[in-house]
């Protein structure tokens, strides 16, 4: 659209008034649903499940047995010198008003001592249809059974308890650490453009776009089209507000560069747009389809998570490119103040001194620089030995002390381990004494009983007939290890290889530690399945905006490898740093999507200018120009995006620390080594051929060759 003379001047300050002020109005009607995320994320991991997973089919037929499905929640009592008479008085009190919380099912069964003489233990059944409210009646039991007192330590623990300290932990996303994100970005903001002004517009825009994205999620959430978990509200958040600082930082990096040619701000910002929008859209187009590919996964949890951030990125776009040039019109070259941008048709290379010595010394060592940092980055995957993928004990969840973790400690020093979360399994009647039989050898299961009619809560009772529903019976075998570890898990996968092989039993085994595996074993088949599929996806967006086929290879080629490398260094930082016991399986393909999504973002911001440049000046050439304009602004964006990423560190949870601080130092690496001289370099290196086959690479062969002389 062309406007000329002080009419059109007048046309186009209308037209951005009229853009911001709708956008205002949206904002107003979206904004409080930003706050409202919480009330409609749900965290049971057994929700997120394949259907077809065993330990699914199992919780459909534990349904069938009992009149209300609960969650319990393990109330642990220890004195260390001995329970006293006392003590017990104190424990059969506190269970009466145990069951008087509403949302407890009642009747409790009778306390548990264990062998030792030093614990007692309360099972709880919560009414599993209590939701996120589950939180709030542990929360109710914990201040029944008060602190510790007298040498006598009171601890809340078992599913039930670990549920509520993982809402307690998500419940801060609302608050610390959209908090801390918005902190983080506006430092940055006003440390790159050193303007009391300018940070505003993208601070803004970016605040916009979150809105507008939390309201499609709440609905979408809120009418069951899909599951919203903790996880995937946190990532939303940090997201958002790194992708659309780094997409405003491109247009208005490109914006400031025009002001230099154009005399009015539209003309300047039609220019810029122009220029701008392909990369900002390939880069979000990318992103969002790399996103949407997790609908692939059959975990629920990454086939929300997917929808929900690629709402995040595309409701980002439309506001980067309406909202913040109508925001940046307004306010015109008094936005940049005091570093106001003059019409002086400067080379926009002139102004970025710097990275213009980065090119020219890329130019002078194209191929050491480039093989250098590819050794350097290889040399980084060897940490990859170090990265050990394991399902992380409900001990290891956390990055600071809970109340479910100290309890979870108690149990497993006083009871069998798996005491108060057997695994469930589930048989036809006619085989019920030989498969229980058979899981009461399996190494690990330490007992076996079957659920009696009219059983509550609590342990089976000994001899008791089995309660039959539709000629199944339910058999529940106490385990030797806590049901989050290692041996646990072993466990159960050779109790379903036993019970599986009873003839005519059609056994099922589920139960809290079958989710795990489960989960596990779809995490595994999620990576072998959305991995090469994304890549594809990348290597056709890259050959469609570069119209080459050479380039797109070589630029997925860095991304993986420095993947690679960033996993082989975050290996080291876990494990000897931060001294996590390992990386829980849904990491490695959260941490891929992430990082190669967003790493060849940079790629896609450097390399569409490069093309740009090298029809105007040939390609080696254009590299130089398109590395010198860029540098700055593509730094920027990678130090922004890694700061909010980090900000996920102020979540307690070992998944969101790691996830964040792989992004983080995926981002930095891609931004600082590969994206600044390794891509560059080997570009400069190869010439006009890096276009193959598309006409840019023989158009610029003959001005290549008298470049070279």
């Amino acid at each position: 659209m062309r406007m000329s003379g002080r009419g059109g001047h007048g046309r186009a300050t209308l037209i951005a008034v009229a853009v911001v002020l709708a956008w205002l109005v949206i904002g107003g009607v979206t904004g409080p649903y930003s706050g409202r995320l919480g009330e409609v994320a749900t965290n049971d991991n057994a929700a997120f499940l394949p259907t077809d997973a065993e330990a699914t089919r199992a919780q459909d037929l534990a349904a069938e047995f009992v009149d209300r499905q609960t969650i319990p929640a393990l109330v642990v009592y220890e004195r260390t010198s001995g329970i006293t008479d006392a003590d017990r008085q104190r424990v059969s009190a506190d269970a009466a008003r145990f069951g008087q919380v509403p949302g407890v099912v009642n009747p409790l069964p009778p306390p548990i001592p264990s062998d030792d003489g030093q614990a007692l233990q309360v099972v709880v059944p919560v009414d599993d249809a209590e939701g996120e409210e589950i939180g709030s009646v542990v929360e109710h039991l914990r201040d029944i059974a008060g602190g510790n007192r007298d040498g006598l330590t009171v601890d809340v623990a078992g599913p039930a308890g670990l549920l509520a300290d993982l809402i307690e932990v998500f419940s801060a996303i609302d608050g610390p650490l959209l908090l801390v994100t918005l902190v983080v970005v506006l430092v940055i903001l006003l440390i790159v453009y050193r303007s009391p002004v300018l940070w505003v517009f993208p601070l803004l825009a970016a605040g916009m776009s979150y809105a507008l994205a939390s309201v499609f999620v709440y609905l979408l959430a809120d009418a069951d089209v899909l599951k919203l978990n903790g996880q995937a509200q946190g990532i939303l958040t940090v997201l958002v507000f790194g992708a659309g600082t780094d997409y405003a930082l491109l247009l208005i990096a490109r914006y400031r560069e025009e002001l230099h040619r154009h005399d009015r701000a539209w003309d300047a910002m039609r220019t810029a747009w122009k220029g701008a929008a392909p990369a900002i859209i390939a880069s979000g187009g990318t992103v969002i389809v790399s996103l949407l590919c997790l609908l692939l996964s059959s975990l629920n949890s990454n086939r929300a998570l997917g929808p929900v951030a690629a709402i995040g990125i595309a409701a980002t776009l439309l506001v980067m490119l309406t909202f913040l040039p109508a925001l940046l019109l307004l306010g015109g070259r008094w936005a940049f103040w005091p570093r106001r941008p003059r019409v002086d048709q400067a080379d926009p290379q002139a102004e970025h001194g710097i990275w213009s010595r980065i090119a020219g010394f890329v130019a002078r060592h194209a191929r050491p620089v480039w093989l250098s940092t590819a050794v350097v980055l290889a040399i980084l995957t060897l940490g990859l030995t170090q990265l050990g993928v394991t399902t992380l004990g409900q001990s290891d969840l956390f990055t600071q002390r809970t109340d479910s973790v100290d309890g979870q400690e108690v149990i497993a020093r006083h009871y069998p381990g798996g005491t108060g979360s057997p695994a469930t399994i589930f048989a036809t009647e006619q085989t019920g004494r030989q498969v229980a039989q058979v899981a009461q050898g399996v190494p690990g299961v330490a007992a076996v009983r079957p659920v009696s009619a009219g059983r509550q809560a609590g342990p089976p009772e000994e001899n008791a007939a089995p309660k039959v529903v539709d000629g199944r019976i339910q058999l529940e075998a106490t385990l030797a290890d806590p049901p989050d570890s290692d041996g646990a898990e072993r466990t159960i996968r050779e109790l379903r290889v036993a019970v599986h092989q009873v003839p005519g039993a059609d056994a099922v085994v589920g139960g809290f530690t079958a989710i795990n595996v489960d989960t596990s074993d779809a995490a595994r088949r999620d990576q072998n399945v959305i991995i090469p599929v994304v890549l594809v996806v990348i290597a056709v967006i890259l050959a469609l905006l570069l119209r080459a086929l050479l380039a797109p290879v070589l630029l997925i080629a860095t991304v993986l490898l420095s993947f690679a490398a960033t996993l082989g260094l975050c290996a080291l930082l876990f494990r000897h740093a931060f001294d996590f016991p390992g990386v829980d399986a849904s990491f490695p393909l959260f941490a891929f999507v992430f990082l190669v999504a967003l790493g060849i973002d940079y790629n896609i911001f450097l390399m569409s200018r490069v093309r740009e440049e090298s029809v105007k000046r040939g390609t080696r050439a254009g590299v130089l120009a398109g590395l010198a304009v860029t540098g700055g602004v593509i730094t920027s964006a990678g130090i922004v995006l890694a700061a909010t990423f980090s900000a996920l560190a102020v979540l307690p949870l070992v998944v969101l620390v790691e996830l964040g601080t792989a992004v983080a130092v995926g981002v930095l690496i891609d931004t600082i080594i590969v994206r600044s001289l390794l891509v560059p370099a080997l570009a400069y290196d190869i010439g006009p051929k890096v276009w193959w086959p598309g006409r840019l690479s023989r158009a610029n062969g003959e001005r290549e060759a008298r470049h070279a002389r």
